[in-house]
């Protein structure tokens, strides 16, 4: 039953990874699904303060993926149109059938909004460049702190010594 459980929590380790980059899974937060069922292992000790601590964390950036792209928007000159248009381009380009929508998605989102505000086609593109800027900072930071995950991970299971390990 050990070795299912740890073989468990890795798997869900490597799929907070790669979700770090794919929109259907929710990186940090598969990671930390990952420590917690490591937790239930015999004899590998993760604190109630740690659990929470880092699902807060996990959280917190789930939060931010979404705020962030809204922000570069801002920081290229975006209007709040824009940065509308960000979130709904984000949430279309979640469930659009397209490659690479989640990308797309913020980019036409913001562009369309500043070209209804402004109809100034230089400002829009400036705010969609934000918009794009925004996603990458947020799936690096999603990266991040699912590898700070598998480290903790890395660092609790190399302390404990199973013999199926």
């Amino acid at each position: 039953m050990e070795l299912f459980l740890v073989l468990a929590a890795l798997l869900l380790m490597v799929l907070g990874i790669l979700g770090s980059f794919l929109p259907v899974l929710p990186g940090p937060l598969t990671s930390w699904a990952g420590l917690l069922v490591l937790h239930f292992t015999d004899g590998i000790e993760l604190s109630q303060t740690f659990l929470i601590i880092t699902l807060l964390v996990a959280v917190f950036i789930y939060v931010l993926d979404y705020i962030i792209p809204a922000l570069g928007t801002k920081r290229f000159g975006g209007s709040k149109a824009g940065m509308v248009g960000t979130t709904l381009g984000l949430i279309v380009g979640l469930f659009s059938p397209i490659p690479f929508g989640i990308i797309i998605g913020p980019f036409i989102g913001a562009l369309i909004g500043e070209m209804i505000h402004r109809n100034d086609l230089d400002k829009a593109l400036k705010a969609a460049f934000g918009s794009f800027l925004g996603f990458i900072a947020s799936t690096f930071l999603k990266f991040v702190v699912a590898i700070i995950f598998l480290g903790f991970f890395i660092v609790k299971l190399s302390e404990h010594n199973a013999p199926w390990l």
